[in-house]
């Protein structure tokens, strides 16, 4: 199959086109150049902007392809311009958005009929997530235009970008720091590792059962706060030395700005308060593609960790503790 990513160099895009090019898959990648990336030989690279309509059409404007994975979509500008130039040109229009855009709630599991929240307490980054699904949406009721939308759920594994999730986790307990834990250490969470989504999206492809349809697509475990630590200490072959930060405590960061996000792996904490659990249901997507994630929660953080020691991460990475350290002095554990 002819497939088109945009993005394609970063995290999710990356480990996209490396699972495509595993499968066979004629792969072509758009993007402004900027980030290097081990891509697959195989692999075509084409430069633009894509916030630059007229770039767009000048390198896409003559190209077909058979699947297009939007992963660099962030705005509703960004998928409407890819809507005008791939109209009658792409047999599958897939575009990534994030579980950020859900309401919280008291009943769990989440699946795709949950409200999302459009309130002041969401961010601009949730509110454009939101604005893509909904032009989506409309745009194939009316025309048919054959898309596709999954909401991805705190992305884990190698190259993550965003190092304050599990890469902090790593060196906390390589440098045999306390690590602290909210409340009780109950509060539930998700993760989906990358390599899973990235076959979920394969499958994905010219599905017509999945066509204007909106995805999960996370684990199929989910863990709790203490849980987290507890797994991780068990890869590393450490001790975890764990701090429980009191209730109230926890409540007086959360407000009226979410501090000490970064204790435990969260999910929108200016939606979701610190005691709010986020776990979601990927009942739709198996029933509609027979996906089942690989993954176990524990294979993830030791294949993730195993990345981080390749790449020499547990000597080069640097994170700045002070605010927990400044946590641990008032509670009487520094």
């Amino acid at each position: 199959m002819k497939v088109l990513v945009m993005g394609g160099t970063r995290f999710n895009g990356l480990h996209l086109v490396q699972e495509l090019v595993r499968q066979g898959h004629d792969v072509t990648i758009f993007n402004r150049g900027v980030t290097q990336a081990k891509i697959p030989r195989a692999v075509r690279r084409l430069y633009g902007d894509r916030k630059d309509h007229q770039q767009m059409r000048e390198v896409l404007g003559k190209e077909a392809f058979d699947c297009v994975q939007d992963i660099s979509a962030y705005t509703r500008d960004d998928v409407q311009s890819m809507v005008e130039l791939f109209q009658g040109r792409t047999g599958h229009y897939i575009c990534a958005s994030s579980t950020v855009v859900y309401a919280a709630t008291s009943v769990l599991p989440m699946d795709e009929s949950f409200p999302v929240n459009r309130t002041e307490r969401q961010s601009e980054y949730g509110r454009n997530k939101i604005a893509c699904e909904e032009y989506l949406t409309d745009i194939y009721r009316r025309t048919g235009f054959p898309v596709s939308v999954t909401r991805f759920s705190m992305v884990f594994g190698p190259h993550n970008i965003i190092a304050d999730r599990e890469q902090r986790m790593f060196i906390r307990l390589l440098q045999g720091r306390k690590v602290l834990i909210p409340g009780d250490g109950t509060t539930l969470s998700q993760i989906g590792h990358v390599e899973d989504e990235a076959r979920a999206l394969a499958m994905m492809m010219h599905i017509p059962r999945s066509y204007g349809q909106i995805y999960n697509v996370t684990g199929k475990q989910y863990w709790s706060d203490e849980g987290y630590v507890d797994t991780f200490a068990k890869v590393l072959g450490v001790e975890a030395k764990k701090v429980f930060v009191p209730a109230p405590v926890m409540d007086e960061l959360w407000s009226p700005q979410p501090q000490g996000r970064t204790l435990i792996q969260r999910l929108a904490p200016y939606l979701h308060h610190w005691n709010e659990s986020t776990v979601f249901s990927i009942d739709k997507l198996r029933a509609h593609l027979g996906f089942e994630p690989a993954y176990t929660f524990e294979a993830a953080v030791e294949q993730t960790y195993d990345w981080f020691l390749q790449e020499g991460l547990d000597k080069t990475s640097s994170f700045d503790f002070s605010d927990e350290d400044a946590l641990l002095q008032r509670l009487g554990q520094a």
